[in-house]
């Protein structure tokens, strides 16, 4: 029986009492360019996640929660290309001498449903096709990747402890379907609430390895096996456009019980390679015990867990005719009461990583000493780090206005 570690998809927490509170190189000279501006929709609304990369050059990023971006390349930016689920692909010219404060609009995308031809029950063969499709749509050779990682913590709706790193992710091919690769940090750093009354900390273990145990494609113990299959109905919903490519929706919910907890939610298959493109899913939360034993590694004795939601975002883009992971997000919400108290406490844990740069150049596995092993908390391997130039040379998510709030408040205190 696969419980625990697989069947939470790789995402796992930690409580615990107190809160501590201590491969290829990124050239930082190269880096002497930026763009940064908001993207919105045609009314105005900014648009999260969107990805963004910029013509001629393979570095990229997401926007944030306020549909912020800012991309950093070697040579100057002349147009930049934006994607993102059911908005036409934006070429966006950047005018001469204007690096920042860009504001960029995307158009929605209208799905013509007579060009998709399906019949009842195609759902299931579309999904099982797609999987036999996966040596054919996704690297055959391997690649390391330049990725950007944060993970945070709220208490209610204040943030306890901030965490970001640059990882190098060690990519083999996909046609080597149980060697997953590996991950090593470059550079990272974390924050901390100094209050004594912050006295539980949340760590999410795994870290930076997500993109390794969240890539349902290369990793079968998520969800691409017989046995966990076997759980699940399939559906077809109204299908949507990604980077100016149709896609199939399949719904998978569960049909029958099983010793661990089940999720449901989309997986977006692009409708002529039947590559994978993205997956939403949501942990089951009917049974509070299966769940939890899905997220939690331990806890303190005298403190009640309960779970309340666990979210998945896993999204692949193609380029030059290979699809490639491109950003993980997961999103834990949950409440925790001790004995003799008489209210909870709520608590948020978050974890996103974006794929900022790629070569299969000179590529070399990353060695097991170098390593950031899948039941290491991330947390607990970097420093407290104050320099306002610690990301110069890299591509990160830019953090919300809350966040970055946040992180002066944290900072103020040391």
């Amino acid at each position: 029986m696969k419980e625990g570690f697989l069947k939470g998809l790789g995402l796992l927490l930690v409580l615990c009492f107190s809160l501590a509170t201590s491969g290829q190189e990124v050239e930082r000279a190269e880096m002497k360019h930026a763009v940064s501006g908001v993207v919105t929709d045609m009314r105005g609304r900014k648009l999260p996640y969107v990805n963004v990369h910029v013509t001629g050059e393979r570095v990229s990023t997401v926007t944030n929660e306020d549909g912020f971006f800012t991309i950093k390349t070697v040579n100057e930016a002349k147009v930049i290309v934006l994607t993102h689920v059911g908005y036409q692909t934006q070429h966006f010219e950047v005018p001469q001498g204007q690096n920042e404060g860009l504001i960029i609009r995307m158009k929605p995308n209208t799905v013509i449903l007579k060009d998709v031809v399906v019949k009842s029950g195609d759902a299931k063969r579309i999904f099982y096709e797609a999987m036999d499709k996966i040596p054919e749509n996704y690297a055959d050779h391997p690649e390391m990747m330049k990725c950007f990682y944060r993970e945070c913590v709220q208490k209610r709706n204040r943030y306890i402890n901030i965490a970001e790193a640059v990882a190098n992710l060690y990519k083999p091919s996909y046609h080597k379907v149980y060697d997953l690769g590996r991950v090593s940090i470059e550079k990272g750093r974390r924050l901390v609430s100094p209050k004594t009354s912050d006295t539980l900390g949340v760590k999410i273990m795994g870290g930076p390895n997500t993109p390794i145990f969240l890539d349902f494609v290369k990793n079968p113990d998520i969800l691409m096996n017989p046995e966990d299959l076997s759980h699940y109905g399939f559906s077809l919903e109204d299908p949507v456009m990604t980077d100016n490519r149709l896609q199939f929706v399949v719904r998978i919910i569960p049909l029958y019980s099983a010793p661990w907890a089940l999720y449901e939610g989309v997986f977006h298959i692009d409708q002529e390679t039947l590559a994978f493109t993205r997956a939403e899913l949501s942990l089951d939360m009917s049974d509070k015990e299966k769940a939890t034993r899905s997220i939690l590694v331990r806890k303190p004795a005298g403190v009640h867990f309960k779970p309340r939601e666990m979210s998945i975002t896993v999204s692949y883009t193609t380029k030059e005719n290979v699809t490639r992971i491109n950003y993980v997000r997961t999103l834990f919400r949950f409440n925790c009461d001790w004995k003799k108290r008489l209210f909870s406490t709520s608590f948020t844990a978050m974890s996103e990583l974006v794929v900022t740069d790629w070569t299969d150049q000179d590529v070399h596995p990353i060695k097991g000493r170098d390593s950031f092993y899948q039941r290491d908390a991330f947390f607990d391997h970097v420093d407290y780090f104050d320099d306002p130039n610690f990301w110069d040379a890299y591509n990160i998510i830019e953090p919300t206005e809350s966040l970055e709030d946040a992180i002066g408040k944290l900072r103020k205190k040391y």
